[in-house]
């Protein structure tokens, strides 16, 4: 080879090299995050993604890339988001929380989706089956609908002799509302109880809806589960603070911010678990190979404190049974 030729040679290996390097930053895969609620409010869960995804092998910067989307309460936004991940061609999609991973299997049937849910996964007809998912998707459910009942009959522990109670829901995430209106009704039937449900659909609902309890004189509340509601369990527990209204949520956090009591799943063992399943598909798993996973863990949280300001004795044995106690 003559030297020109080497030379030049060399020159072109040269310019080439950092195309090649863009070519594999490129490569690097892109989860798009699709969730129904505000940011702000889901940290915890979202660390729990990542601390999933790292058991994989996966660290968000250094060999995946994630994009976040943030339907903040506005469920209607998600088809046009899942669309944009759709069309942007990412990797897979992690549609974490009921609305986001109808609208993922509602977009495509070709990227694969890692969902979390709260409803049965089977009746809302994400999937074909438990153990055998199909097509292009797969995730994990919660027990939130199973024990929206557990949840009254709590609140009817501690107040024997209240007999009528306010379920708040919010319609725009039907699949996941309903089956607990029916539950909750059902249960509240076998005790005796009537049941005011009032519908919260966005943030200022929520303020006008406790002064409709307050004029119902509703005795004690049942807040069910949903994405709006996570995103605001500080204000929902302040509120109920205001109209002296004894309640009981799904997620530790109400509790922590000074509701009464809360009895649910930890999301973040559900979110850990997703992000398990996001990285075994970055490596190569078909979603429909891999049975969809049910998060087990349940907590009672009781807060004392609130219980003392609202006049409630706290009775032992359901003290006793309680994972965790603030006073």
């Amino acid at each position: 080879m003559r030297r020109r030729d080497f030379v030049k040679g060399i020159a072109g290996s040269a310019a080439a090299w950092p195309l090649c390097a863009h070519a594999q930053t490129q490569a690097m895969p892109v989860i798009g995050y699709v969730n129904a609620g505000f940011a702000q409010s889901f940290t915890g869960q979202v660390t729990a993604f990542h601390q999933g995804l790292g058991e994989a092998g996966y660290v968000e910067g250094r060999n995946v890339a994630i994009e976040y989307r943030w339907a903040e309460g506005h469920n209607e936004r998600l088809p046009a988001m899942v669309a944009d991940m759709v069309r942007r061609n990412v990797s897979m999609i992690a549609a974490t929380t009921t609305p986001a991973a109808l609208a993922a299997k509602a977009a495509n049937t070709t990227i694969p989706v890692v969902f979390e849910t709260g409803s049965d996964p089977v009746q809302i007809h994400l999937v074909d089956s438990l153990n055998q998912p199909g097509g292009n998707i797969t995730g994990v459910t919660s027990l939130i609908v199973e024990i929206a009942p557990k949840r009254l009959e709590l609140l009817h522990e501690l107040l024997p002799a209240v007999r009528v109670m306010g379920l708040l829901i919010n319609p725009t995430d039907p699949e996941l509302a309903e089956p607990q209106v029916n539950r909750v009704q059902a249960a509240a039937h076998s005790f005796g109880l009537d049941v005011h449900v009032l519908n919260v659909s966005n943030d200022d609902e929520i303020d006008s809806a406790f002064a409709k309890l307050a004029e119902l004189r509703v005795g004690g509340l049942v807040i069910a589960a949903n994405a709006l509601f996570t995103s605001r369990m500080e204000k929902l527990a302040a509120l109920t603070v205001r109209y002296n209204l004894p309640s009981i949520y799904q997620y530790h956090d109400f509790a922590a911010a000074g509701g009464l009591v809360s009895y649910g799943s930890d999301p973040r063992e559900s979110y850990h678990l997703a992000g398990v399943y996001a990285g075994r598909i970055l490596k190569g798993d078909k979603p429909a190979d891999l049975p969809v996973q049910r998060a087990t863990k349940i907590e009672l949280i009781i807060n004392l404190k609130a219980a003392k300001a609202l006049g409630i004795n706290v009775p032992l044995p359901l003290s006793g049974r309680a994972d965790e106690v603030i006073e």
